[in-house]
């Protein structure tokens, strides 16, 4: 080596030593606001991946190929404990107001203005509330509908190019909510009032111009109607190209990946699923895992454009889902063991229905191939992804339920140790299955407490020795019991959640400890 590369050398080594020594030096990645990808997927599960989310590899780990989410958890976090509501609505609009379900009272899935779904209103024992059918609106006077400050608002304010793209699914047909644009979005490719695709394929047009399908259309992809080309695929392309407008301006982006996969109709992405027929799978999960290896291809597309566009380093990715995987029906095999170990799926209190794979890479903050167990829920992803953005001393409209998980992220002390976790379901979905059903749900620590309005059942669990959730301990722990009852029952009063009553009195249905109150006299 000659001495001016010796120089070169040594100087680099020095300037990177000092970095280092000085991680609160402002360099350029730090002084620039980062750029944000929130990759979301629709209906997968915990298990539905080449990443092990658990203690150890089970057959669902060795069945799916995610080699991309692979990449993510080995250049980022995996989080094992991370929670999303059971179905996928409530959990969108948490994601974007901060706000748990309890309190925002869009507590089902919506579509049609003003709505109650007919398997409420057609319920033999209970009475359901009128909860907010109309989803969030970004300003006053939508009836049933929760006005709130969305954070692609704050973003945007804060100077983000900010991109949708994908399902949407926030907001009733003819209310703001239901188009992006209203919500704080540049940007929208794709997203509507409904939440699932009528198809995934560009030579049936997406559903477009099938007659009584109109509301399951996928809107504005029409330049590739007719194309062979798979819904994954043509957002993610779309994506690209809004992420590149944004870097030509020399602006930070926030984009929504938000798919519709891995959501029924399960149908096969032709660029993946003869591997699946050719190991025998069952003919509809082999499509299934097509769906899955799309949608992961579009996490490693992603990846590989950032890196192209030398964005990688400035930009931080967070993966999750936005309810557990769908097993209680339309699947293949045996229902309701899709998410195994976990106990049944989308639509179930249990933790097949809630337990999501989540993965954050920030680059100079987390730590490559790390592992957090804290606990965390969809609505924290509004404070964090605001904390990352740089936005400070923000007003919001409404009251913020979620906590930042950047320390955990940061490998800092932990800030959700025994953090009460809610959920909060006063609604029927239809499917009938292990743990559906109108009910309400709190995590505490090890422990979780389900209850079900129906009948004003109760489950114990402790999961740390029980993730399957396969034996109650209410009459073994009977004060452990009265402690997460007390403690959901303070949080639904606190925050007025909704209760069903009995369909023949009208009477409320009691909390959880008036229910222990009463049986114990």
């Amino acid at each position: 080596m000659n001495s001016g590369k010796l120089l070169i050398a040594f100087f680099g080594s020095f300037l990177l030593v000092g970095c280092k020594e000085k991680p609160k030096e402002k360099s350029e990645m730090e002084t620039a606001q980062p750029n944000i990808v929130l990759f979301f997927v629709d209906d997968m599960g915990w298990q539905d991946t080449s990443v092990p989310f658990w203690t150890e590899r089970t057959p669902y780990n060795d069945l799916y190929q995610t080699p991309n989410m692979e990449r993510l958890a080995d250049e980022g976090m995996k989080f094992t404990q991370a929670y999303a509501t059971a179905v996928c609505t409530p959990t969108r609009v948490s994601l974007m107001t901060g706000m748990n379900a309890a309190r925002h009272r869009v507590t089902n899935w919506t579509l049609r203005k003003d709505q109650l779904q007919p398997m409420e209103t057609n319920h033999k024992t209970l009475s359901f509330p009128e909860w907010n059918v109309n989803g969030m609106s970004p300003v006053e006077g939508i009836n049933k509908a929760v006005y709130a400050t969305p954070m692609p608002q704050l973003l945007q304010e804060a100077g983000y190019f900010t991109i949708h793209a994908g399902k949407a699914h926030l907001g009733a047909i003819g209310t703001p909510g239901e188009d992006p644009l209203n919500l704080g979005f540049d940007v929208n490719i794709a997203g509507h009032a409904a939440g699932a695709p009528e198809s995934y394929l560009g030579t049936e047009n997406f559903g477009n111009g099938k007659k009584g399908k109109e509301v399951w259309a996928v809107p504005g992809l029409e330049k590739y109607h007719g194309e062979d080309i798979f819904l994954t695929e043509a957002i993610t392309v779309e994506a690209m190209e809004a992420m590149d407008a944004a870097i030509e301006k020399n602006q930070p982006f926030f984009l929504n990946m938000s798919h519709y996969a891995v959501h029924i109709p399960i149908m096969a992405d032709d660029r993946f699923v003869q591997k699946y027929y050719d190991k025998g799978l069952d003919t509809i999960e082999a499509k299934y895992a097509s769906l899955v290896e799309g949608m992961d291809k579009s996490l490693g597309d992603i990846m590989d454009f950032l890196e192209d566009k030398g964005q990688t380093d400035n930009t931080i990715i967070l993966f999750m889902s936005d309810n557990g995987g769908l097993s209680v029906h339309a699947r293949g095999g045996e229902r309701n063991t899709h998410n195994k170990p976990l106990n049944s799926g989308k639509g179930s209190a249990y933790e097949g229905g809630i337990r999501e794979p989540m993965l954050v890479k920030w680059p100079g903050r987390t730590a490559p191939n790390s592992v957090t167990d804290n606990q965390v829920i969809i609505e924290d992803f509004y404070p964090t992804i605001l904390e990352m953005a740089g936005v400070k001393n923000y007003k919001t409209v409404q009251a913020v339920d979620g906590v930042s998980f950047v320390p955990t992220l940061e490998n800092k002390n932990n800030n959700f140790e025994d953090r009460p976790l809610f959920w909060h379901y006063p609604n029927e979905w239809g499917p009938s299955g292990p743990g559906i059903g109108a009910s309400s749900t709190t995590r505490v620590g090890d422990y979780k407490l389900i209850y079900y309005y129906m009948d004003s059942r109760m489950e114990l669990f402790n999961l740390k020795d029980d993730i399957g959730e396969t034996k109650n301990l209410v009459e073994e722990e009977p004060e452990k019991t009265k402690e997460l009852a007390k403690i959901l029952s303070d949080y639904l009063r606190e925050v007025e959640a909704q209760i069903p009553a009995k369909k023949e009195s009208g009477e409320q249905i009691p909390y959880p400890d008036e229910v222990l109150n009463i049986n114990n006299k």
